[in-house]
């Protein structure tokens, strides 16, 4: 950064103000996490709309709670029941880390979140950022949070140039987040960088107009928001191909657990294979072709060939672990996304 110091002084005066100000007006008050400060909701909230989309979560959080309603429930719940309740939101690591994290804190907290960021950030699956949130909201800490809106938000307004690829420049502006914190507000201020981040300066097409910091805004001055954040470190994208075995016997289908690394982990799934010919020699019976399915991960794009066979007669045991489950008892396995709708067009009209 090249800002002068005047310039810097300024803005660390008038940041935190300008931001809670906006929030009280246009900020969004009618998500239903808002309308508790109790930690379990609170962190729950977080945990879902890490890489998620708010219009996303909205359909989970409620049902979610319903089901286990507070961290005692969470903490007693089976593993297939929680990545059932999970199924279709993605990033499935995130439910089994919410899991153990109820457990921890039921078994070594007396079923009580610590108050402060540093010691939630001790908690499984509980990052910094996160540990901050929950702090603010719940206990008015004055802690930094440095989601991807907010990097967004500070690096445009600060100018920050440097790339956050390294370590030491996420460091950097860490330091800068916490500079910026106010006296009080706590809660106010930090949702008002979320959105700040997630509705006026979005990714791309930021809304500058209605930005209550545009003043201060180096990328604003520069003309150029798009170009921060700078990350050099970009993953490419791969992709994949599979085969699935589709088994179907009186009215029940063949699900095998996923490995416990790797994606869909803790989930169950049909039988995939890498090749139509590997399926076909470990099941030479007639199969039907349904079409493909093309599926999108953060980093590949996953090509799935889903081929059905229809089984009478006496229950076959397939090879391998697994086991036959009925398809009216689905709702209580934790499948991925693509498979819940594959399933489900078997009794589509």
């Amino acid at each position: 950064m090249s800002r002068p110091a005047s310039s810097i002084a300024l803005l660390r005066r008038a940041f935190a103000p300008a931001v809670i100000g906006w929030q009280r007006e246009h900020g969004r008050h009618d998500l239903p996490w808002q309308r508790s400060r109790e930690p379990y909701r609170v962190w729950l909230s977080e945990i879902m709309l890490q890489q998620t989309q708010v219009s996303t979560v909205l359909a989970y959080y409620e049902r979610f709670l319903q089901r286990f309603p507070d961290v005692h429930a969470l903490a007693r719940a089976s593993h297939d029941e929680v990545m059932a309740a999970w199924s279709g939101l993605g990033y499935y690591s995130r439910a089994r880390h919410l899991h153990r994290c109820a457990q921890v804190v039921v078994a070594e907290h007396g079923g009580q979140f610590p108050r402060t960021a540093q010691a939630l950030a001790e908690l499984p699956g509980i990052g910094r950022s996160t540990a901050a949130a929950i702090a603010a909201f719940c206990f008015g800490e004055r802690a930094a949070i440095l989601d991807g809106n907010v990097k967004r938000v500070l690096t445009r307004v600060l100018g920050f140039g440097e790339d956050l690829a390294q370590a030491r420049h996420e460091r950097a502006l860490w330091d800068e987040a916490t500079a910026l914190l106010p006296a009080h507000d706590m809660a106010t201020y930090t949702q008002g960088l979320m959105d700040l981040g997630a509705t006026v300066c979005t990714a791309r097409s930021p809304r500058c107009a209605q930005c209550p910091v545009r003043t201060w805004c180096a990328a604003h001055a520069q003309g150029r928001p798009e170009a921060y954040p700078v990350r050099s470190r970009r993953l490419r994208r791969g992709r994949r191909e599979h085969w699935w075995l589709w088994l179907e016997h009186e009215g029940r289908v063949w699900l095998q657990p996923r490995p416990a690394g790797g994606v869909w982990a803790g989930l169950h799934s049909l039988p995939e294979y890498d090749s139509e010919a590997a399926l076909r020699a470990d099941w030479p019976g007639p199969l039907i072709a349904w079409p493909s399915i093309s599926h999108a991960l953060t980093h590949f794009d996953w090509l799935l060939h889903p081929r059905q066979c229809v089984l009478h007669g006496p229950q076959p045991q397939p090879r391998g672990p697994g086991q036959w489950v009925a398809y009216e008892a689905l709702d209580d396995w934790g499948l991925p996304a693509p498979l819940r709708k594959l399933l489900a067009l078997r009794s589509a009209p």
